[in-house]
């Protein structure tokens, strides 16, 4: 399974909800959603707002997890 790991960036930096919001202009919702791994889809503006926004590139924000994670 492919799990976003937006929480764990966010809390390595000690970034809110808030923070990430205003450095990426990624609703709250949506950045809630990737926090806790909830969503299902992302489309391209949203990962390249937050890979901008958070300078991070594509893969940072996602992991390989396996079924013994």
């Amino acid at each position: 399974m492919i799990v976003c790991t937006l929480g764990k960036i966010m809390k390595e930096r000690g970034l809110t909800n808030r923070d990430v919001v205003e450095l990426t202009g990624v609703s709250r919702n949506t950045v809630k959603g990737f926090q806790t791994d909830s969503s299902r889809r992302i489309d391209f503006d949203t990962m390249y707002n937050l890979c901008v926004g958070l300078n991070v590139e594509p893969g940072d924000l996602f992991e390989i997890q396996t079924n013994n994670e």
